[in-house]
């Protein structure tokens, strides 16, 4: 007569599913089988097989959205900030560099002890000479990484990976006012592309460099420019592998971006730094009043900061290969500028890059 009773719930109402746990549970699990379906198309690419481009449809992607990887993202920063104990510390990043394949002997500090968290690990230094940078090519990588695509902007569409393309206006935004970039007054009325174009004779180049995140997670400025402005996207945070870029079309365009645009001795020139899975922080050295995945964002949204003010009229110049930025795991950069028609790249697709070596030249 002492015991407390027990009180039960119908069975019914305890395994009751609420339709955000099953819409997690089936986004997630589809996300699962596309990276299944990556690894094989990983390894008929190795074995020199040519992969037929299949592109993802509307529910396709609508489903893959709606996995909360902008939540997922935020609670692995967090984790990331944790402090690990000492004696954890090495079996925890040995896994890692195990799994990934890191070359802690071109880190600053090979001592693995060293770094009290995962974030610190993942933004290690490198040494000195690790990354010589090239002084003969105009133009060099910002960063470790696997060349996805590059080459001419043509019809404003850019192929983030063979046979797959982005609208450059939905990437890279509305045109920016005269009064921040040098755009020539008589290209108004023409297309998009042809508006970025300021110099008579020069074309639009592209190049896309993906970061795994066995990488060097650091970005560097590719060339001598001048920062004017920022545009930053908030948006989706869907991985930006080779095979989900060749999976959904303008995949860069959905997710949250930073694109930095300015100019240099040949006219236009911009970086963007493109979010992904786990990787919604996006850090730009020179810029604290960036701050990205932010819980609360409106769905197409941008905001506009200008670098260039009463008391700066240059913006920001940065030197060829000074630190520019970091991602928080690994992610991609794309850089879109102008040149003359002779400009080369020195580059071949699917070829891994390491920062500070020439992606071309004229």
């Amino acid at each position: 007569t002492d015991r407390k009773k027990l009180h039960t719930a119908p069975v019914g109402q305890v395994f009751r599913l609420r339709p955000f746990h099953v819409l997690v549970a089936t986004g997630g699990g589809y996300a699962g089988y596309r990276k299944y379906e990556d690894y094989k198309l990983e390894q008929l690419e190795k074995r020199g097989i040519e992969v037929p481009v299949k592109l993802a449809s509307e529910w396709e992607v609508a489903l893959y959205k709606s996995v909360p990887t902008r939540l997922l993202s935020r609670a692995w920063g967090r984790l990331n900030q944790v402090e690990l104990p000492t004696w954890l510390r090495k079996p925890v990043y040995s896994l890692y560099i195990w799994t990934f394949g890191v070359n802690m002997k071109e880190a600053a500090v090979e001592d693995l002890h060293h770094y009290r968290n995962l974030s610190e690990f993942f933004r290690r230094k490198l040494k000195p000479q690790a990354r010589p940078v090239c002084c003969v090519h105009s133009v060099i990588s910002p960063s470790d990484g696997k060349i996805l695509n590059f080459g001419q902007v043509k019809n404003c569409e850019v192929e983030q990976v063979k046979g797959v393309t982005y609208s450059l206006e939905s990437f890279l935004g509305p045109r920016i006012s005269t009064e921040e970039m040098h755009f020539s007054q008589a290209a108004t009325g023409n297309s998009f592309q042809q508006q970025l174009v300021t110099k008579e004779g020069n074309e639009l180049y592209h190049c896309v460099i993906y970061l795994a995140p066995g990488d060097y997670h650091c970005f560097h400025s590719p060339t001598d420019w001048t920062v004017s402005h920022r545009r930053h996207f908030p948006g989706s945070l869907m991985s930006v592998n080779p095979g989900v870029a060749r999976w959904i079309k303008e995949l860069f365009c959905h997710n949250e971006r930073v694109v930095l645009t300015g100019d240099w001795k040949h006219g236009f020139f911009s970086l963007t730094a493109v979010g992904a899975t786990n990787v919604g922080s996006i850090r730009i050295y020179f810029d604290q009043d960036l701050h990205t995945n932010s819980p609360s964002y409106s769905k197409g949204s941008y905001n506009d900061f200008s670098f260039i003010s009463n008391n700066n009229k240059e913006g920001i110049p940065m030197r060829k290969g000074e630190h520019l930025g970091e991602f928080n795991l690994g992610s991609t950069i794309v850089l879109i500028f102008e040149a003359p028609k002779d400009f080369k790249f020195n580059l071949k697709a699917g070829q891994k890059i390491r920062f500070g070596e020439a992606l071309g030249s004229l």
